[in-house]
């Protein structure tokens, strides 16, 4: 991909540019950690050859501050992921097989449950261990429970009060085997539907040691539940303080490292100099939604805003640094970039098709969508790196031709000549190339189509998709969504410095 977005991409875009909407965020993908804390420690020049801009001088910190930083960063990161990834979910912890952590687990573990075994098993048994293993099952199970649960409340106190049971053991009069039974019948009612069958199973286990060891496995798993159904519940509540709270975060952190938006400075300022440039004057008017004054132009805060994020499709991930302020959704916008770059080779094969094809064909929405289907299966691992274009494409032409002659055959056509075929299967082949005049208009009608999402992001019926994006419009607009969602987010948060930073850009220009 090209570091630079192309500029006559953009001048296709649409005629005007409107303020973001705060609307909810349902959709996403994962945090970059690792990127995230590279950026946090980075305070000397990153070891990519990227020019940094000039701004505050950096300062020495200490390693408390240091720590404190990224503690804070990574809980806004954590905040972040919550409220834009509507698919958030916690998810147990599970340990490398061949990892010292684990191996020191299992052997604690064993420990303290063989331990257990031998109390149980002296005569008379010892119960010390168990009873607080049943006093941590009851902590457990009454902080599952809801303020109106009091019925449930009363009988969790009442059946396991540890005052009763250690007076039941100390005179032999302890059933474990009753109690281990009124904690099962519990985990039932309290469990999510998913674990009915991990509670079921526990009936079957006699010995009481494996009985609780299993208990508590299934408790963890509860936790877990627990704590996902309060995400998905309150997560509608988040957005304001979300925005608030990243905001915040963000600011102390740039107080403790003020050279924390240099980038975010370059990038926007790389923006206002493209639509500025004598290329990108003539289509102001319509572009970019700016009035002129005098002989220079004036740009739209907001159209170079929109601007900047649709750079960030076309970035250079490995030469070049993210902006700061989008750092912690740097891995969504690489997603972006790649869904994008398979959506344009996709809708360049099926225009090359169809402009080819008998318009009798060509009309018909089902063979169109069978097409699509055929070429997204052939395209599908276009993002790994051992994936090779030119290959796929050489499957995805010989794979086209026998579909389309197949189908002219159905309508009563003659089907494709060998000329045809050639001509044909040649075409799909040369989308290969980024360079390809069907792939570059396929990729520039893509822009334009983003570009009217953002600046129409709030307003009702969507934008329709540019002419010879009909076939891929349905996976476009799903991208559209998405991309529009977390830009709204991030403008929502970062706006007072994008305000800010651009008051000065454009003074300048």
């Amino acid at each position: 991909m090209s570091e630079n977005l192309d500029k006559s991409n953009i001048n296709e875009a649409g005629k005007s540019k409107s303020s973001d909407s705060e609307q909810g965020l349902e959709d996403a993908v994962e945090v970059s950690d690792e990127a995230l804390q590279k950026k946090i420690k980075s305070g000397s020049p990153s070891t990519q050859r990227v020019q940094r801009p000039h701004s505050s001088p950096p300062r020495f910190v200490t390693v408390e501050e240091l720590l404190e930083t990224a503690k804070g960063v990574t809980n806004m990161a954590l905040a972040h992921e919550i409220v834009i990834n509507g698919d958030f979910q916690i998810k147990p912890v599970e340990l490398p097989e061949d990892s010292l952590e684990k191996r020191v687990k299992d052997i604690v573990h064993k420990a303290f449950w063989d331990c257990l075994s031998v109390q149980l098993s002296e005569v008379p048994p010892t119960y010390d261990r168990a009873i607080k293993l049943v006093g941590e099952i009851k902590e457990t199970l009454l902080s599952f429970l809801l303020p109106g649960h009091t019925r449930l409340r009363n009988q969790i106190t009442e059946v396991l009060d540890l005052d009763l049971i250690k007076q039941e053991a100390e005179n032999g009069a302890l059933d474990i085997s009753k109690l281990a039974e009124f904690i099962i019948g519990m985990m039932g009612t309290l469990c999510a539907p998913v674990r009915d069958e991990e509670v079921k199973k526990l009936k079957d286990i006699k010995e009481i040691v494996p009985l609780f060891r299993a208990i508590f496995s299934v408790l963890d798993l509860m936790k877990v539940d627990m704590a996902n159904f309060a995400v998905s519940s309150i997560r509608p509540h988040l957005m304001q303080q979300s925005i608030e709270y990243e905001r915040k975060q963000f600011q102390e952190f740039l107080e403790k490292q003020p050279n924390s938006l240099d980038f975010v400075t370059q990038w926007l300022q790389e923006a206002t100099d493209d639509l500025m440039s004598q290329k990108y004057k003539n289509a102001l008017p319509a572009a970019g939604g700016a009035t002129s004054s005098g002989d220079s132009p004036q740009l739209d805060p907001v159209a170079v805003q929109n601007y900047a994020y649709l750079k960030l499709l076309k970035w250079d991930h490995l030469h070049r640094p993210f902006p700061e302020t989008v750092l912690m959704d740097h891995s969504r916008f690489q997603e972006f970039q790649l869904q994008l770059e398979q959506l344009t080779v996709l809708g360049a094969v099926l225009l090359v098709t169809f402009s080819m094809a008998a318009p009798g064909i060509a009309s018909r929405a089902d063979f169109a969508e069978k097409l699509k289907m055929i070429v997204k299966i052939l395209l599908t691992d276009m993002h790994l790196p051992s994936f090779h274009l030119e290959d796929a494409l050489t499957a995805v032409g010989e794979k086209v031709c026998l579909e389309v002659s197949s189908c002219l055959s159905l309508c009563g056509l003659s089907p494709l000549t060998t000329d045809k075929e050639a001509v044909l299967k040649g075409q799909i082949q040369a989308v290969a190339s980024p360079d390809n005049p069907i792939r570059r208009i396929v990729d520039s009608r893509i822009l334009t189509f983003l570009d009217a999402y953002l600046a129409s992001s709030h307003q009702k019926p969507s934008p329709i998709a540019p002419g010879g994006l009909g076939p891929i419009q349905k996976e476009l607009e799903e991208v559209a969504v998405k991309f529009v969602r977390l830009v709204n987010y991030n403008k929502m948060v970062f706006s007072p410095y994008y305000d800010a930073i651009l008051s000065k850009t454009l003074a300048r220009s």
